[in-house]
């Protein structure tokens, strides 16, 4: 069974060619050069650049499997949610690609997909249910419940920005590039005192699992405006003390979540999971309290890639979670 997968929810147009649970082949095109000119994502450019370089990806991809499109048994798409004019480049080439060759094509939900990350490298039954996982990106940031792994519970999401925003506000604010989750965790890691915790910790409620974010970056905008010329120790500083702020309310929401659900198992998925303090801070507190916890096996699998939907997509056929009479995608169903 040779699965397509396809994801261009955001800015990295990727592809990935599976058969059966083997990966053959995966490419990347990331649009990063492009968007730093902006500090941001502008979704019409996104949308741009995956039109200039899905074929070529989509080419690359079957030349190292030595795979012919005709192949291919089932075609997999991430449907929603992100970025429209982005997720309609990926639909329209996949769907394309399902009525010429007349094969199923599964439509896959990002962020579901991004939890599913985990069991990428993993054994299905290394990960038991229930549990709860906090996703974490650039545009959501939410804790679910899940009895069960067709089951999800949303006990709650941020109320404005989520922590992968954040990121990248911060680091625009202090003029550096985009994303800023990588480069405020590198200097973050340089900073050697201890924490002065200059920044507030939101909780809002401490019992339910609200997130905040907006009330963080006014104040690290108010301290980088008391400083006439941010140097770099300024800037490592700053770094540290906005990433433990946020990473101790994420670590602390999650764990509020498994007690309250009173899970075993504990997941961490999407961008900022890609984070070494956090997943640090969460494997220490989860030690604590016997949670056994799991993030995506490699950082690559943090980030937005087709591997996440072809693994979502494998066991919605393994499980009968489709509708092999699905041909055409309308994403507004989606």
């Amino acid at each position: 069974m040779k699965i397509l997968a396809f994801e261009t929810s955001c800015d990295d147009t990727s592809i990935a060619l599976f058969e059966d649970d083997k990966l053959i082949s995966m490419h990347t095109k990331s649009q990063i050069k492009i968007h730093n000119l902006t500090w941001w994502v502008v979704p019409e450019v996104a949308s741009r650049e995956h039109a200039n370089v899905i074929f070529d990806v989509l080419a690359d991809v079957l030349s190292d499997g030595e795979v012919e499109l005709w192949d291919i048994d089932y075609i997999a798409v991430t449907t929603h949610p992100w970025l429209v004019p982005s997720l309609l480049t990926g639909i329209t080439v996949a769907s394309t690609l399902s009525q010429t060759l007349q094969i199923p094509i599964l439509p896959i939900d990002h962020i579901q997909a991004h939890i599913f990350s985990n069991f990428l490298e993993r054994e299905e039954s290394e990960i038991k249910f229930p549990l709860c996982c906090l996703t974490v990106s650039g545009g959501h940031n939410e804790v679910y419940y899940m009895p069960d792994m067709w089951t999800r519970e949303k006990l709650w999401q941020t109320q404005d920005d989520a922590a992968g925003e954040a990121f990248d506000k911060v680091a625009k604010m202090m003029w550096l590039w985009y994303p800023g989750g990588p480069i405020i965790s590198k200097l973050a890691s340089e900073f050697h005192w201890d924490s002065k915790k200059m920044f507030p910790r939101v909780y809002l409620e401490k019992s339910e699992f609200w997130f905040s974010f907006s009330g963080l970056k006014s104040a690290v905008k108010r301290e980088i405006d008391t400083r006439w010329e941010l140097t770099n120790e300024d800037k490592k500083e700053i770094s540290f003390e906005f990433q433990s702020a946020v990473n101790e309310v994420l670590c602390y929401k999650l764990m509020e979540a498994a007690k309250q659900k009173w899970v075993s198992t504990i997941l961490l998925a999407g961008w900022v999971s890609a984070n070494d303090d956090l997943n640090m801070r969460i494997q220490q507190e989860a030690t604590k309290i016997w949670l056994v916890f799991f993030a995506p096996a490699k950082k690559l699998y943090c980030m937005d890639n087709a591997a996440m939907i072809w693994i979502l997509a494998y066991y919605k056929i393994k499980y009968g979670q489709f509708e092999e009479k699905i041909w055409t995608l309308e994403v507004w169903k989606w």
